[in-house]
């Protein structure tokens, strides 16, 4: 089998979607997304064309070592995103080559389901009661939201008063009956996390994902040391070797590499195994589209350390178009009770309905992340 064509479908809200053609009539369906720059990887990816074309795409694993070492550059957003998509096309090709899902080739499923939770709130984090009920009558029991807007590196205490205020409210409305995780998302440097973590510690949240930015590893090691919430990292992080201070550091007891973002369901995989050992659990992260969420599936079905999976069905980016809007009928993700089902089809486990990407590709996006400003007009941290 030969590699014949690679399309990429720039779709609404902010998704790229990638099917890999091969000479057999097998396609492969990719997410080889970065948010915000979604046309920067549909031209990278057109150039790998020329490195894919010809190749036998059930060799996957050598295929992605020669994508990943080709030339002097590794790693980053950009190539491992590209490579992500390709790689998630390679596995849904093999799976539907051989008749069988992709945690199947991986050694089969530890899990039939796995939890869920969706994001209320938006990039302002409004109406977090609100948004924390509506998930409960769905069945849900989890929840995420970012905890503030701008705050720089040192802010006033009536600001973190009104952060704090607001997530106790939150948890007198709704008990213990929803577990809520809470995003720092980057925005709160070093000193204003330390007071944050300090004060959040008797809300109990579920975890803190990114606590300060990912660059900052040293930091998160020391803050980990002093709280007794759970920290999260990995949206921001590329490959196995971006992982390495992390585990090594005791940064965090949780990981939440995000598959369309690092490398793909070979690359997740590895990190995910590689996180046991360590004893740090596995939270994949995924507010992006059905493809990139089947692929986080196949990952979770084959990590035992896996225990929640975020997915964005009915985010406040998705107002335009959803995950099911480009999948058949019957042939899409299941939540039931606050649970995502594992696929058990062939490759990813899902059905594209490619007429449907090809209209909504015909419309296109240009989503950008907005650009934030303190009131002193330096820019903030979004």
């Amino acid at each position: 089998m030969k590699i014949t064509a690679l399309q990429t479908y720039l779709v609404p809200p902010r998704w790229l979607f990638l099917k890999v053609e091969t000479d057999e009539g097998i396609s492969g369906w990719g997410e080889p997304v970065l948010e915000g720059h979604a046309e920067t990887l549909a031209a990278k990816i057109k150039e790998l064309e020329d490195f894919l074309i010809g190749s036998d795409p059930l060799r996957i694993e050598d295929i992605w070592q020669m994508l990943y070492r080709n030339g002097c550059y590794r790693g980053g957003p950009v190539l491992m995103s590209a490579l992500a998509g390709i790689d998630m096309a390679l596995w849904d090709i093999k799976g539907k080559y051989l008749g069988a899902p992709v945690h199947s080739l991986l050694g089969g499923p530890v899990r039939d389901k796995i939890r869920t939770y969706c994001w209320i709130g938006g990039d302002r984090s409004e109406n977090l009661i609100e948004g924390v009920l509506a998930l409960k009558a769905q069945g849900y029991s989890a929840a995420k939201m970012n905890i503030c807007e701008e705050l720089q590196i040192v802010d006033s205490y009536a600001k973190i008063d009104g952060i704090v205020r607001k997530l106790f409210e939150l948890r007198e409305a709704v008990g213990t009956s929803m577990d809520l995780a809470f995003d720092f998302h980057g925005r709160v440097h070093g000193p204003m996390a330390k007071v944050l973590l300090k004060e959040l510690e008797a809300i109990r949240p579920m975890f803190v994902e990114d606590a300060v930015v990912s660059t900052q590893v040293d930091l998160m090691a020391e803050l980990a040391s002093t709280t007794s919430i759970p920290l999260a990292i990995g949206e921001r992080l590329h490959s196995r070797y971006d992982f390495k201070p992390v585990f090594e550091k005791r940064a965090a007891s949780i990981v939440n590499p995000d598959t369309a973002h690092v490398g793909g369901i070979s690359e997740m995989v590895r990190i995910g195994h590689w996180a046991e050992a360590y004893d740090v659990a596995l939270a994949p992260h995924c507010p992006l589209g059905p493809i990139a969420l089947a692929a986080s599936l196949q990952v979770d079905a084959v990590c035992h350390n896996a225990f929640i999976q975020e997915q964005s069905l009915g985010i406040h980016y998705n107002s335009t178009s959803d995950l099911g809007d480009y999948t058949l009928p019957g042939a899409g993700l299941t939540v039931k009770d606050g649970y995502l089902d594992i696929p058990k089809g062939p490759g990813l486990g899902i059905e594209i309905d490619e007429e449907k990407v090809e209209r909504a590709a015909a419309e296109g996006h240009r989503w950008r992340a907005p650009v934030w400003r303190h009131e002193d007009g330096s820019i903030s941290e979004w």
